[in-house]
């Protein structure tokens, strides 16, 4: 047995941890439920099986097949998607769709269908998968995609890693010119301006997100909107530094209300004062959290939680301000609060996140009673608005919150692996 914590660090709990290295005809055998594990990026408990067996999938690194004149990758699920940058970008290929860190596996990827700061041209990373191999836990090997066993797919994609374990897919990936993004900056001083830049920056970029400033006092919001492209020329811009460590847990979280309001004061200034164009290698821009290696340590021993929600468009921009307004009378907030907007691309995934609407992501030093209960608060904004919770970052909410945001999960059951268990599934499904 061997002590596993997710991403969020809210607490490590015993696991019987065994390696998965070869895309086996069965999965090793064993007592109990068992599930798959990544890298272990996920913040909450969708990838944790406390008592249980996880299959580490890391060891299924393998790139299979890639062609550099199509931009076609077959690879094993325990692929990185830093992996993928590091052999697909020098010959003009991207990923289509990337989350917030290149440091997720393929397989997890797809398992919680990601989404990135494209989805209103892109969609999500499921949308680029031509196919998988499914491997279940009574030994059948299923291979499903958009046209083969296509129920099988919309299961999967999204699945949260229940239907089977995901050993490995073929992707379509992106041509772009080389490694430099070209756009701009704005600052917004309210909702409704952060609305209107972010619809024009959406028919102007490829990729556009911005940062919030969550404690910024008033009925008005501010923060920082960024919208980009790849750009198509050579001009080359500054190159990344060098990822740096935390070298250590410090002793109490170093995220509280004093250096919260000192950070977000300071980085609006900033980036107000420097807004215009904007040219930069495309690690910084889509990975900024990536050059703090272990940044989940900045919250303390009893680590984070991240709370990720969508509105959809039609109650967005009320129900975001209050979502906004029962932050700041909590007096606990985020950093790196991002809002961003979701086009109308349906999802592949009878569980995906995204729909049409906004997204607000924002983490929370853990502190016990009193954060749940915001979240309680929240949870009650985001229902009535019709809106959901991202699995792949929660670790608390209820059976109900989920059913309410996810209309099709009774679909989903018949496509459960009865071998394959988690931490989430039991609090959601009961088993």
């Amino acid at each position: 047995m061997q002590d596993v914590q997710a991403w969020g660090r809210l607490g490590a709990e015993a696991h019987d941890v065994r390696r998965l290295a070869e895309r086996a005809a069965r999965l090793p055998a064993g007592e109990g439920p068992a599930l798959a594990h990544g890298n272990g990026r996920s913040y909450g408990d969708v990838a944790l099986n406390p008592g249980g067996r996880l299959w580490m999938a890391r060891g299924l690194d393998r790139f299979i097949a890639f062609d550099p004149a199509t931009g076609v990758l077959e690879c094993e699920a325990g692929v990185l998607l830093d992996d993928i940058i590091r052999v697909a970008l020098p010959h003009g290929w991207f990923l289509p769709v990337t989350p917030g860190t290149r440091f997720v596996t393929v397989g997890g990827a797809i398992a919680n269908d990601v989404h990135g700061k494209n989805h209103h041209g892109a969609g999500n990373f499921g949308h680029h998968v031509q196919g998988l191999s499914l491997l279940r836990t009574d030994g059948e090997a299923i291979a499903c995609g958009p046209g083969e066993r296509s129920e099988w797919f919309a299961a999967t994609v999204g699945g949260m890693g229940l239907t089977g374990v995901i050993v490995s897919a073929r992707l379509q990936l992106m041509r772009v010119r080389g490694p430099w993004m070209q756009g701009e900056s704005r600052a917004f001083r309210s909702l409704a301006e952060f609305f209107a830049q972010s619809a024009a920056a959406g028919e102007r970029f490829d990729y556009v997100v911005s940062w919030l400033d969550c404690v910024h006092g008033g009925d008005e919001a501010r923060g920082i909107l960024f919208g980009a492209s790849h750009a198509d020329d050579d001009t080359p811009a500054p190159e990344p530094a060098a990822p740096r460590h935390l070298p250590l847990t410090p002793p109490v979280s170093l995220v509280n209300g004093l250096s919260l309001r000192a950070f977000n004061r300071l980085y609006y200034r900033r980036h107000a004062l420097q807004q215009g164009p904007l040219r930069q290698h495309l690690l910084p821009f889509f990975y900024p959290l990536d050059g703090v290696l272990e940044w989940n340590r900045l919250y303390g021993p009893r680590g984070f939680h991240q709370y990720q929600c969508v509105l959809p468009r039609r109650d967005e921009q009320q129900a975001t301000a209050e979502l906004l307004k029962a932050i700041r009378a909590s007096g606990q907030g985020s950093f790196l609060a991002v809002l961003k907007t979701f086009g109308e691309r349906a999802a592949v995934g009878l569980l995906s996140f995204p729909q049409p609407g906004t997204t607000l992501a924002l983490d929370f030093p853990n502190q016990g009673a009193r954060t749940l209960a915001l979240f309680d608060r929240l949870d009650a904004i985001v229902r009535a608005a019709g809106g959901r919770l991202y699995a792949a970052k929660d670790a608390r909410q209820s059976r109900a919150m989920f059913e309410a945001g996810y209309p099709r999960h009774d679909e989903f059951i018949a496509y459960r692996d009865p071998g394959l268990s988690s931490a989430m599934s039991r609090r959601i499904f009961g088993h």
